[in-house]
């Protein structure tokens, strides 16, 4: 069970097919740490060892803030940095006393990428991504920072995370006109069940040859097929297993369950027993066999079976009849989107 390596989008930089994320790492839900530095550091060793290379973290990752990102740097100490490929975040809050501590101004991303790189113990990112689109600072002005980020080499690539199809279009044309370092890579919520239509912003992606990590690409697990529906007129009644990420994460019900979820869970769990595969496995190979545009997914683990599971999307073969069948479970049969 190993990895392959794709191009990332137009860049001449090539990442293991999928991406470890790590934003598990550090981190305290309901004040319980969920990975702590050791379960880290033998996750990153075995990614390492099935031939993973891309590992995506952020400033606000852990508690606190930046514990994620220490973790890496210390588990890199002992290894040779040119052989990852390192993608970080500024954006979110990092100090809530500081009126400058967030958002997307010179002021903020100056600070935030020194931080960043002291915990992370390395001179320069491969990947720095805008964590979000920031309304109070005007994009030139974040654009221009960037810029000089990349010329001064603390920055080989620039990201952008989580926008609209227009706010990254107006981007990619500041970009252009100025002469500065565009976006390579996206990295937006996107699974094959997920409840809004991203086909513009993909097209953008695809037309622009940028490459496209999406996060939550199981979406928060319900993908994953252990979760049962049990009210077939309300798709958020659902029965969860103990310590599953929908009995607790406020938010999972809204970005993940839908009744459009459900019909392409049905189709990922038939496909999955046609090609002896985990409907996990096979939620992953449809995102990284997407037509349109270079996808690399962003997994999280919390051990390291779950890791191999993930990994074993590498080998799992999808034919292109399957691969449609999934796409269009998303609509009814008069052609419309599957809704809440």
């Amino acid at each position: 069970m190993s990895l392959d390596y794709r191009r990332l989008g137009s860049t001449g930089t090539r990442v293991s097919e999928l991406c470890f994320g790590t934003w598990r790492f550090g981190r305290k839900s309901s004040g319980v740490l969920e990975t702590d530095e050791e379960e880290a550091h033998e996750l990153l060793d075995a990614f390492e060892e099935r031939g993973g290379n891309f590992i995506d973290t952020a400033n606000v990752y852990g508690n606190p803030n930046g514990t994620s990102e220490e973790y890496i740097g210390n588990w890199l100490a002992e290894r040779d940095r040119e052989d990852y490929v390192l993608a970080s975040k500024v954006y979110f809050p990092f100090d809530e006393d500081n009126p400058n501590g967030r958002g997307l101004s010179r002021t903020h991303i100056r600070n935030q990428i020194e931080g960043t790189l002291d915990r992370l113990d390395t001179d320069y990112l491969d990947l720095y991504y805008i964590h979000r689109w920031d309304e109070e600072t005007p994009i030139e002005e974040t654009l221009r920072t960037l810029n000089g980020l990349v010329e001064e080499g603390k920055v080989n690539y620039l990201g952008a995370s989580t926008m609209a199809s227009w706010q990254l279009t107006k981007a990619l044309w500041k970009s252009d006109v100025n002469d500065y370092a565009r976006f390579d890579v996206t990295q937006p919520l996107f699974h094959a069940g997920y409840y809004e239509d991203v086909k513009d912003y993909l097209d953008v992606c695809g037309d622009q040859d940028i490459a496209v990590c999406p996060y939550s690409p199981l979406a928060g697990g319900f993908l994953t097929g252990k979760y049962e529906r049990a009210d077939p007129h309300d798709p958020t009644e659902y029965v969860a297993p103990d310590g599953a990420r929908g009995s607790f994460d406020e938010r999972f019900d809204r970005f993940y369950v839908s009744e459009r979820g459900w019909k392409v869970l049905d189709e990922i769990r038939a496909v999955a027993d046609e090609v002896d595969a985990s409907p996990a496995q096979v939620a992953l190979r449809w995102l990284m066999d997407y037509p349109e545009a270079t996808v690399v997914p962003i997994v999280g683990a919390r051990t390291t079976d779950q890791l191999d599971e993930n990994v074993g999307a590498a080998d799992v073969d999808i034919s292109t009849d399957q691969w449609e069948r999934i796409m269009n479970a998303r609509y009814d049969e008069d052609g419309r989107r599957w809704g809440h």
